[in-house]
């Protein structure tokens, strides 16, 4: 305990020593380290970290599909896909786990935190692989729906390519020079006027490829960033969500060949933008 102490000094000492005495400090193989067992008898030990207390997301999210090997929700802004952060009970894996007592309920691919919409997650280790697949062979069709300023002199539909990089220790996704690896088409699907008097337009957006915020950056890109994007174009101050203004970005549907029944499926948001309601 006391190199334990001194080694992670920049975590609570009031904690470590709590953990020791609970006997919450384990050896590899699972045998309690107490805080006289020797520093040479374990190469590895470990604990699991204390979370404060979570205060509730006041956001919802709905079931749109589930069998025996697929579950499918409408996942909505704000609420992360899986835990990270100062999030862990608020995440619509461990909300779904305790919701629909699945506890090998995983997801099968992400939206941002931010972003709302489809969502897909595998019930069943034994065919999880056959889904997962589908994404890592690109044969899902994703729409999304975003709101934005419109320009007049972009013509759509437009196809967007560019070389995205996103670093690990970066908040943002950046382009950069070199062979395009990431590809998003926007039509214009209509327009209308906000009550602020600006001209906002409904974009449907289909990406062919994945990289993390492309959406977000291949419309900022072209002078249109999604309404209420705090990281495109300009990187906002860090500042307590906002839940009237969500980020206009929403998954709106996702379509594919099902691997076990080899039936053509799509499902749909029952979501909508809230700077552009009652649109389909």
């Amino acid at each position: 305990m006391e190199y334990v102490l001194d080694k992670f000094n920049h975590v609570d000492p009031v904690g470590i020593v709590d953990r020791f005495e609970r006997g919450e400090v384990k050896a590899l193989g699972g045998e309690i380290v107490t805080p006289t067992t020797p520093l040479s008898e374990h190469l590895f030990i470990w604990y699991y970290r204390e979370l404060p207390v979570e205060k509730r997301l006041p956001v919802e999210l709905s079931v749109l599909h589930q069998d025996e090997h697929l579950v499918v929700v409408d996942k909505p802004h704000f609420l992360p896909t899986t835990p990270g952060g100062m999030y862990v009970q608020e995440s619509a894996l461990v909300r779904l786990r305790v919701l629909l007592d699945l506890p090998d309920l995983v997801p099968i691919h992400r939206l941002d935190r931010m972003t709302a919409g489809v969502l897909l997650f595998s019930a069943n280790p034994e065919t999880r692989g056959k889904y997962q697949m589908l994404f890592e062979k690109r044969r899902i069709e994703k729409t999304y729906r975003a709101v934005a300023p419109v320009r007049d002199e972009l013509e759509f539909p437009l196809v967007v390519r560019s070389r995205m990089i996103k670093s690990r220790t970066y908040l943002l996704a950046q382009e950069i020079a070199g062979e395009p690896n990431a590809e998003t088409r926007i039509e214009l699907m209509d327009t209308r006027v906000s009550a602020s008097g600006a001209t906002l337009g409904l974009y449907d957006l289909q990406p062919h490829t994945g990289k993390t915020h492309q959406l977000r950056v291949h419309l900022a890109s072209q002078g249109i960033g999604i309404l209420n994007d705090l990281f495109y174009p300009v990187l906002h101050e860090q500042a307590p969500d906002d839940y009237t203004k969500p980020l206009q970005l929403l998954a709106h549907s996702i379509s594919f060949q099902d691997p076990l029944t080899r039936e053509p499926v799509k499902y749909f948001s029952q979501l909508e933008l809230a700077a552009f309601p009652d649109h389909n």
